[in-house]
């Protein structure tokens, strides 16, 4: 699917169900316990990261205030980048500009899942620097203490890039510790407000939000799908 918008690509991520959590009981990941069974319907995820140009445009055409461009170009130096050092309301922001929205935390692990049930990774239970971007460098992954342009390692099951590392991406829930044990079945979202509440007030959130994915920074256990 084109987005005409922004001049995204996106996936169409099938309607059905998975086991969500941690499966591997691995660190402190109490928050990512118990795991459990949801179910969720269709929806669209862009294939790659937000990229610096479609957020050069963005700010733009909206108007949106934005002021930390000396530490985006130290690590996100061309327009192919992904876009880093974003607020989750600058986040917010961008998708309502493009008329979409963030992913439930849910749909999120679903998708970089990429169909693959109970891995470790979108691709397996193993990683290596063929698979991502993430601290230090080898393999394919020749990007030390920076991004690598969208797109530059394999895609997951749904033709989803960089699902792992690079940087962390958002979601539209509030974080919440306990959330597994008290989540919904049918297209769960955390905290008290509707999506309708939070995509309409936006502005006014106030709560911690959830991020996923790891960056090119971190250390393989925190890019694990399961890692919130």
């Amino acid at each position: 699917i084109k987005w005409n918008k922004d001049g995204s690509e996106m996936a169409l991520i099938p309607a059905g169900s998975f086991e969500m959590g941690d499966h591997f009981a691995e660190g402190d990941m109490s928050s990512a316990q118990p795991v459990h069974t949801v179910e969720l319907d269709a929806f669209c995820m862009d294939v790659n990261e937000v990229t610096v140009g479609q957020f050069k445009r963005f700010l733009q055409e909206a108007g949106h205030s934005y002021s930390r461009w000396d530490d985006v170009s130290e690590v996100s130096s061309t327009d192919k980048h992904p876009m880093i050092y974003v607020s989750w309301y600058d986040a917010t922001a961008y998708c309502e500009w493009a008329g979409k929205r963030l992913p439930t935390e849910a749909e999120w692990e679903y998708a970089a899942r990429g169909g693959l049930g109970g891995k470790r990774y979108p691709w397996g239970d193993e990683i290596t620097h063929d698979d991502a971007n993430y601290i230090r460098t080898g393999g394919k992954d020749k990007w030390d203490r920076s991004t690598a342009p969208v797109g530059s390692f394999e895609p997951n099951g749904y033709g989803l890039h960089d699902m792992a590392g690079n940087v962390w991406e958002w979601c539209v829930d509030e974080f919440r510790g306990d959330f597994y044990s008290k989540s919904g079945r049918v297209n769960p979202l955390a905290g008290e407000l509707l999506l309708e509440e939070i995509l309409s007030d936006y502005k006014l959130i106030s709560t911690e939000r959830v991020s996923r994915g790891g960056s090119f920074e971190t250390f393989p256990a925190f890019i694990r799908v399961s890692f919130r």
